[in-house]
């Protein structure tokens, strides 16, 4: 129900019930003005986008901490997102109820973050927070998001360069006795670090020569846990290759673990975190100079090998369990050998002879 009369100061008092028996008010200086703001009322109600104007006043804050509470986010995407947003949306944004937040606030935002942090970072901050509107709108809290029309900065994809197979065993060679078989593995598996430093044993077939790749190490603020892979795609049986199983099987010689227990731990016992790893990654790739280099740069030279010896883009896209094929062919693309030498061979083969009838009927035949 819509009304709306004139008051005794002469302004317009328009006035409507929501569906829930709530009133809601404006007062206008003209009665035109006064009835457009009810016909746009009515035809939100009409249409399904009627949204109570009072739904909105909750704070971006308030309401990114519940949306994120009730995600299927795995623990580690979880703990990313709450680091994100504490350190770097809250500040600015965190108090402003969500229906003031306005597509000029998100630009600012998104140029201050691009200041300091990489193309792949404030798109991965902006996504998660155009995800918490998305949500806004479906609940009514809002009636549209703030993020359409806001463009965020696209990351570089640089050019995968291999390294050299020589400074592969330069790099085993520089490493502890205890972390060396980590390396062999992922240069010759291309196994995430995650999926490295949470392998089993009961993970690793000696006999068929197989690694079972399931679990990843989940690494959270005082919890080391196992989780599932990356996505699903990275569930996975990979071929080990001899050098790989000798490798494992010379570290579980001189550091024996239980049959479901970690392969690689660290002195204490306990798996190996990513912050650990690094103490003896960094003076180790600057002792063969390869400062900068990375460990999933190992990924990318076992993916090399794979090409360089034949591999089909399937082949590829199985080991490293990518989730399509676009997506190795995406990285490693320029990997493959050139085909211009096959492509004009096929057709000097089918066109660079012409036929003897073709001869005996051509021009100037009688």
């Amino acid at each position: 129900m819509a009304s709306i009369q004139k008051r005794p100061d002469g302004r317009w008092r328009a006035r409507y019930r929501d569906d829930a028996g709530k009133e809601h008010a404006r007062h206008f200086a003209r009665k035109v003005d006064g009835q457009r703001w009810l016909d746009e009322v009515t035809a939100s109600v009409v249409t399904g986008q009627y949204v109570d104007p009072k739904a909105g006043k909750i704070t971006l804050q308030a309401y990114a901490e519940h949306w994120r509470e009730i995600q299927a986010h795995r623990p580690s995407t979880r703990d990313q997102v709450r680091r994100q947003f504490t350190l770097h949306v809250y500040p600015t944004l965190g108090t402003k109820p969500l229906s003031t937040i306005r597509p000029s606030d998100l630009k600012g935002l998104v140029a201050n973050l691009s200041k300091t942090l990489a193309p792949a970072t404030v798109t991965v901050i902006y996504r998660h927070l155009s995800a918490v509107f998305k949500a806004a709108v479906a609940d009514r809290r809002i009636a549209t998001s703030p993020c359409v029309g806001v463009s965020i900065p696209k990351p570089p994809k640089p050019r995968v360069v291999p390294v050299e197979t020589a400074k592969v065993h330069e790099l085993v060679a520089a490493f502890p006795e205890r972390f060396r078989a980590m390396v062999t593995l992922a240069a010759g598996t291309g196994m995430r670090y995650s999926e490295v430093a949470g392998l089993t044993v009961d993970r690793v077939d000696f006999l068929r020569r197989k690694v079972s790749v399931d679990r990843q190490l989940v690494t959270l603020p005082g919890v080391v846990e196992l989780g599932p892979p990356k996505t699903a795609s990275s569930v996975r049986v990979v071929p080990l290759p001899k050098v790989v199983v000798d490798a494992l099987a010379a570290h579980l010689a001189a550091f024996p673990a239980e049959p479901g227990g970690y392969v690689f731990t660290t002195p204490s016992g306990r798996p190996v975190r990513r912050s650990d790893f690094g103490e003896v990654w960094r003076p180790a790739v600057r002792a063969v100079g390869l400062e900068g280099f990375v460990f999933h740069g190992l990924r990318h030279y076992y993916a090399s090998l794979l090409i360089r010896h034949g591999a089909s883009v399937k082949t590829v896209q199985d080991r490293l369990g990518h989730k399509s094929a676009v997506e190795t062919l995406d990285t490693y693309s320029h990997l493959w050998p050139d085909s211009d030498d096959q492509t004009r061979e096929a057709v000097d083969l089918e066109l660079g002879e012409v036929p003897a009838d073709s001869l005996r009927t051509g021009d100037g035949a009688p």
